[in-house]
């Protein structure tokens, strides 16, 4: 954006003009949130976006990702943090979903700091990055499965939520492994989750990993996993 004023400053100004400062003090409970929020609820930040990012283009991923990292440094209220995952997920960024994106991602994770943002990225932008680059990024995600950051971990569990018929089971069992005796409960929600969605579509898959690992998975995983199958 060619002007004295930055992309970040654009996008608080505009999100001030839909903020409902009686809504914020219910949104920042809600979340459990540290960071103030300024009462704009999805549908009205998704219209300030798209009409904001829609005329950006980039010739490179390094602008793209300057921007995103602006919005998400320098923001003061969530629906900032929000809004940069926003900019991350628009359709000229699509084919920079690649590793080279991954610090970028891993930031946004760990400072984000809860599972708002982390459930945001992991499912659709590193799925991105698994499906353009898989063998790279499923050894990432083996890592990430055992890091000692719990949103990191948990990434790497949902990061195939939405896999469909794409699931590399393999690589989902042994993203869940490290986790099934945790007694967390991002993390052991997670593991349902994840399962839950899958038996959509294989039904007879998630049944099975959930009887084979009855002994380790914790009574929320097993119910989360088979909410929609008993």
């Amino acid at each position: 954006m060619k002007c004295d004023v930055s992309l970040s400053d654009h996008l608080r100004a505009r999100l001030e003009k839909q903020a409902d400062p009686n809504r914020a003090p219910a949104m920042q409970a809600y979340m459990k949130s540290p960071m103030p929020f300024l009462g704009v609820g999805t549908p009205k930040r998704r219209r300030v976006t798209k009409l904001l990012f829609a005329p950006l283009i980039y010739g490179d991923p390094a602008a793209w990702r300057a921007d995103v990292l602006q919005i998400w440094r320098e923001a003061r209220y969530r629906e900032e943090l929000y809004a940069a995952i926003d900019l991350a997920g628009i359709r000229p960024a699509r084919p920079f979903q690649r590793m080279e994106a991954l610090p970028l991602y891993r930031e946004m994770i760990i400072s984000g700091n809860w599972w708002d943002t982390t459930d945001a990225i992991a499912p659709h932008r590193l799925f991105d990055i698994l499906m353009a680059e898989r063998d790279a990024m499923s050894r990432v995600l083996l890592a990430w499965a055992s890091d000692d950051n719990l949103w990191i971990r948990r990434s790497a569990i949902l990061c195939q939520m939405l896999a469909k018929d794409a699931m590399d089971i393999p690589l989902l069992e042994a993203c869940i492994a490290p986790s099934l005796d945790s007694k967390e409960f991002f993390l052991r929600k997670a593991i349902g989750w994840v399962l839950r969605h899958y038996a959509r579509t294989n039904p007879d898959y998630v049944r099975g990993y959930v009887a084979a690992n009855a002994q380790r998975l914790s009574s929320l995983s097993k119910r989360e996993a088979l909410k929609h199958l008993d």
